[in-house]
């Protein structure tokens, strides 16, 4: 017997049930208070009783209008751009290779405590068959560097940027054999051609998709692509995800497209992430806030810039002709290099080069299948550079409140430089964090 026939035999045999007991009482009363008042409690019971049907009816019509509920909530948190420059490779070296275990140690426990944890690798692992282990301008950074990104605690990397390319087409590869032989995903640049522009992952029920894009410089060579300078081999062009300034348009069409598949594969939030802007410029300039919202319009809901080395603003964005909202970090600034304020004449004489944010998103999953962007924080970060046996070593210190570097053994000078950097990226992104977290009713951060 199906479950329909089986419903419809227990209907019947609850009628019957109901019917039965209904005589019997009708006789009881009957002997008692006489006919009259029989045909009277008749009446009543049928005029005040419910059919099963009817329960069942009234049953469905509660479910289905009860209000959706959050069925999962997941955060993604995100930090910059990751570099390794020689004075930190030479601080890294050991005895048995490179270690950079000191990097991320301070900011493990954020990152492992988030759902789904993203940074910015802007290096390539050409191996020792691509040459010397270097730094600017072309980057070539020893493997055990992603055995650090993963005990830290990052679960994807976005590898199209300007430095993409610094070993070659086999270092390009190279790059993402390594973080696949480490169970990291990537999204921006690939191995083949066949493999998609962007990436969804299911987080504990929630899909995310994400694409990362990186700008090509202007050349004059047709059908080349160039990046950081170089033109790159045909072979490479359909490797990475780019967009060219002076052809935004052909841009759009593909972020249209990536859009509309990334939701065919059921994609709940949309995040770009884009390697764009100008170096060591504290605001975003007019192609930033072009295409930041030109892809608003086009319904993403999340953008987060690298590039400029320095943290540019934030803002929230509104579709023209519509109501849709974006979340938009112009630039996370570095995780971590060593672009020092007292090296980094004339283009940086501020310090914000050694500045640095997790920014972390909040998507709540509902019962009805929707979902939406319920909080967005930021933790300051601030790069300690101190000495050791053989140079400097560098780590990556999170700024809860402005004395919270004490609590990571900041003292003196370097505590004084954690706190400076806390107000200068207090200044840069107050305003625009505010703004979004007051749209979102989340908490304030900066108040």
């Amino acid at each position: 017997m199906d479950r329909k026939t089986r419903k419809k035999l227990i209907i019947r045999r609850r009628i019957f049930v109901v019917s039965s007991v209904t005589v019997i009482t009708a006789v009881i009363i009957g002997a008692y208070f006489g006919l009259n008042a029989l045909l009277d409690a008749f009446a009543k019971h049928e005029n005040n009783k419910t059919s099963p049907a009817e329960s069942y009816s009234d049953s469905q019509n509660e479910k289905d209008n009860a209000e959706p509920y959050v069925v999962s909530t997941v955060t993604v948190i995100n930090t910059g751009d990751i570099m390794v420059h020689s004075t930190q490779l030479t601080g890294a070296k050991t005895a048995s290779g490179y270690d950079f275990s000191d990097f991320f140690k301070y900011i493990k426990k954020p990152v492992t405590e988030a759902d789904f944890a993203i940074s910015n690798l802007e290096v390539t692992f050409g191996g020792e068959e691509s040459g010397a282990y270097s730094g600017y301008p072309a980057f070539n950074t020893p493997d055990s560097l992603a055995d650090t990104i993963k005990d830290a605690g990052f679960d994807l990397l976005l590898t199209t940027n300007n430095h993409c390319y610094d070993t070659g087409l086999s270092g390009l590869k190279r790059t993402l054999s390594v973080l696949k032989e480490r169970g990291l995903s990537y999204v921006g640049t690939k191995q083949t051609a066949t493999e998609s522009d962007y990436i969804i992952k299911n987080v504990s029920g929630v899909k995310l998709g994400l694409t990362a894009y990186t700008y090509e410089n202007k050349n004059e060579t047709p059908g080349r692509k160039s990046i950081n300078g170089n033109i790159i081999s045909t072979d490479a062009n359909d490797l990475l995800n780019s967009f060219n300034y002076d052809k935004l348009d052909e841009f759009y069409s593909r972020a249209q497209k990536n859009i509309n598949d990334m939701k065919k594969d059921g994609a709940d939030i949309i995040v770009f992430y884009m390697h764009w802007g100008e170096e060591y410029q504290l605001k975003e300039n007019i192609y930033q806030d072009n295409i930041a919202q030109q892809l608003c319009n086009l319904g993403v809901d999340i953008i987060i810039g690298s590039h400029p080395h320095v943290i540019q603003p934030m803002s929230l964005l509104t579709a023209s002709g519509g109501d849709h909202k974006t979340i938009c970090a112009y630039s996370m600034g570095n995780a971590i290099s060593n672009q020092r304020q007292e090296i980094m004449h004339p283009e940086c004489t501020t310090g914000h080069t050694e500045d640095g944010m997790l920014i972390s998103y909040t998507v709540d999953k509902y019962s009805d299948n929707t979902a939406v962007i319920s909080a967005v924080n930021v933790v300051p970060t601030w790069v300690n550079k101190y000495p050791a046996a053989n140079g400097y070593h560098y780590s990556v210190i999170p700024l809860y409140s402005r004395g919270s570097g004490a609590d990571c053994g900041l003292t003196g000078t370097p505590l004084q430089k954690s706190q400076n950097s806390f107000d200068r990226t207090k200044e840069i992104i107050g305003a625009g964090l505010t703004e979004i977290q007051q749209y979102l009713g989340c908490e304030i951060t900066y108040k």
